[in-house]
């Protein structure tokens, strides 16, 4: 028997920054993974890889028909999918030797296999028929998530694919049906319509990317569907059926009523993801679950079980790696006696499309619902002159900020490169700050970032660079100081 201050079972991005924080404070830590390398979901079969292939994608599309108006003349470019593959598999073999490093580096002992509670501080681990058990003070559960299945489809990973086998096509499909507007959905369906594919996506609410700003869900909706995606909102997948080399998919209206049939070669199945608790012994260790099979914790990441802790998408709030990694940081910190924290008022969001969609903090949605008074400023990337001279002004950011304190309560964005300027908003959030410190701080010219800069002086009705300021978004005013004016200067620009 091994002795460990602590063991964290499941090695994605939570469980293996929890271990090298736990390290840098001196513990004894081992972790456990039952699959073949190291990074979990997100290095592996998730998060990198997708953004491996929306790169490349990107990097096709913008060959094929965003060179020649700049004046950089090209012969079509041929698609070589293996080789892209190839590029998709490098990425990961290098995150995960990174992942191999860290682990030696910080002297965490790697245990391969099923790991299973036996109780508070004993787990054992199970591979190739022979079986280890770990002792220690504390365990961590950072087990992640697995594809939520849809009643009545099977998933074979070959013509019906969840995200796993919709990063590993073997060619690209004449038509995809994608089941589910959200993240995974949008990201992958952009992917192959970038290469080709003719994308129907079918979701069951009637708007796209659901929690995220209605006003920003529709506004992107409409960028997708002008780069050729086609939306079947308020809709229902009830089979998929094989028809010799096409496969037959009937859908429904969500409140009942007369379906079609879509035809399709590949379905993406991508309704969501579920808490990974698989025999884990959890329910033998009193261990408590919620209602959505989620691990119940506290406000310190302690389950049921005195010893016992559990962070990530095992539990409840967003399934986002970066969420996990700091509930790792923040776990290892109360078992070493330390203040360890997640504000998850400010945990940032991004569709990694392109245009790419970022948010953090509340929705103007959620503003209303809860009865606050607010006040939004919005400014488009056609007012922004980086984005105007690059031709890349698809898109807008939207500033939402308390109408008594004008403290920031949410920073919305959709154009290129959504993903990286969010952050700003993030610290600035982080700290209190108001939408007149986000104005009055200086940002280079020409950066995208000014329109973030713009949409906080917008809040105070003061915008300098909206020569846009007579488009509407949706027949609402972009920009507040034009309220009250004459219905003619109302007008698209």
């Amino acid at each position: 028997m091994a002795n460990y201050d602590l063991v964290i079972i499941g090695a994605g991005p939570g469980g293996y920054v929890c271990a090298v924080r736990a390290a840098q404070l001196g513990m004894k830590v081992a972790i456990v993974e039952k699959n073949r390398s190291l990074g979990g979901t997100c290095l592996n079969v998730g998060c990198m890889p997708s953004k491996a292939l929306l790169h490349a994608s990107e990097m096709f599309e913008e060959a094929g028909h965003g060179l020649g108006k700049m004046g950089i003349a090209l012969a079509p470019p041929k698609l070589e999918l293996a080789k892209m593959m190839e590029f998709k598999q490098q990425g990961i073999d290098g995150n995960v030797k990174g992942i191999d490093y860290l682990m030696k580096k910080n002297k965490i002992d790697v245990v391969k296999g099923r790991a299973r509670i036996l109780k508070a501080g004993q787990v054992e681990v199970t591979a190739d028929g022979t079986r280890e058990l770990l002792d220690c003070r504390n365990i961590v559960l950072a087990t992640g998530s697995a594809v939520a299945p849809l009643k009545g489809i099977t998933i074979d990973e070959k013509r019906v694919v969840s995200s796993t086998g919709a990063l590993s096509l073997g060619k690209v499909p004449g038509k995809l049906v994608v089941v589910g507007a959200g993240v995974i959905g949008l990201e992958l369906g952009s992917v192959w319509r970038r290469l080709g594919a003719e994308v129907v996506v079918v979701e069951f609410l009637d708007r796209i990317l659901p929690g995220m700003d209605s006003e920003i869900a529709r506004q992107f909706q409409r960028i997708l569907e002008k780069q050729g995606m086609t939306f079947r909102l308020a809709s229902k997948v009830v089979s998929v059926e094989e028809a010799g080399a096409a496969l037959k998919v009937r859908v429904e209206p969500a409140a009942g009523g007369a379906g079609a049939v879509l035809d399709a070669d590949v379905v993406l199945v991508a309704i969501g993801r579920i808490p990974y608790t698989e025999g884990l012994g959890l329910a033998e260790a009193g261990v408590a679950i919620d209602e959505r099979g989620r691990v119940v914790t506290d406000a310190h990441f302690a389950t049921s079980v005195k010893g016992i802790y559990a962070i990530g998408d095992v539990v409840a709030g967003p399934m986002l790696a970066h969420k996990a990694e700091d509930e790792g940081v923040a776990v290892a910190e109360i078992l070493a006696g330390q203040a360890g924290h997640v504000n998850y008022d400010v945990i940032p969001g991004v569709v990694y499309t392109q245009p790419e969609v970022a948010c953090v903090g509340k929705s103007e949605d959620d503003v209303k619902a809860a009865g606050i008074a607010y006040v939004v400023g919005k400014f488009p990337f056609t007012a922004n002159g980086r984005s105007k001279v690059n031709q890349t002004t698809d898109g807008l950011v939207k500033v939402v900020a308390d109408a008594a304190t004008d403290r920031v309560l949410g920073v919305h964005i959709i154009g290129r490169e959504a993903g990286e300027m969010i952050h700003e908003a993030v610290v600035l959030m982080e700290f209190g700050g108001s939408a007149e410190d986000l104005a009055r701080s200086c940002h280079a010219h020409p950066t995208r970032s000014e329109a973030i800069k713009e949409a906080a002086l917008t809040v105070a009705k003061r915008a300098i660079h909206m020569w846009h300021s007579f488009q509407l978004l949706e027949g609402r005013v972009l920009c507040p100081s034009l309220q009250g004016r004459p219905a003619a200067l109302n007008a698209d620009s």
